[in-house]
């Protein structure tokens, strides 16, 4: 098994849940309006969340194809990562799920999907020998 190819792989497909949960309400959602109240209503806003899941994803292809260091690109996916869990993590413990029509489970798919993303990151940086 190549680890340096499914490792950086990993965490793409955890950016890409990440930023799929994150996008179903306003798909799933008749008013659309109500999501912003939903992702508002927690400690944190999940969309930063999105935001470095974004940027992190990047990062991960950019080191797996080798455009950039992957030494480089795997501590940046793994602070962000990390970042990501957090936030995702503090936002689904506080956010009001009373105020949208949506399936409580949502938040917690949301904060368990994060999750690939570091470690997918953590998986990369051991395969380069930096852990």
């Amino acid at each position: 098994m190549d680890d340096l190819r499914i490792a950086p792989l990993v965490g793409i497909v955890g950016c890409l849940a990440v930023l799929l949960a994150l996008g179903a309400p306003y798909v799933l959602v008749v008013d659309a309006g109500g999501v912003g109240l939903y992702y508002g209503s927690g400690a944190v806003n999940p969309l930063l969340a999105a935001l470095f899941a974004m940027v992190t994803l990047i990062a991960l292809a950019a080191g797996r194809e080798g455009r950039s260091d992957p030494a480089m690109a795997a501590g940046v996916a793994l602070v962000l990562g990390a970042a990501i869990t957090v936030i995702a993590l503090a936002w689904a413990l506080t956010a009001r799920v009373d105020v949208i029509a949506i399936d409580t489970a949502h938040r917690w798919v949301v904060a368990g999907v994060s999750v690939l993303v570091p470690a997918g990151s953590a998986w990369f940086a051991r395969a380069l020998g930096l852990m």
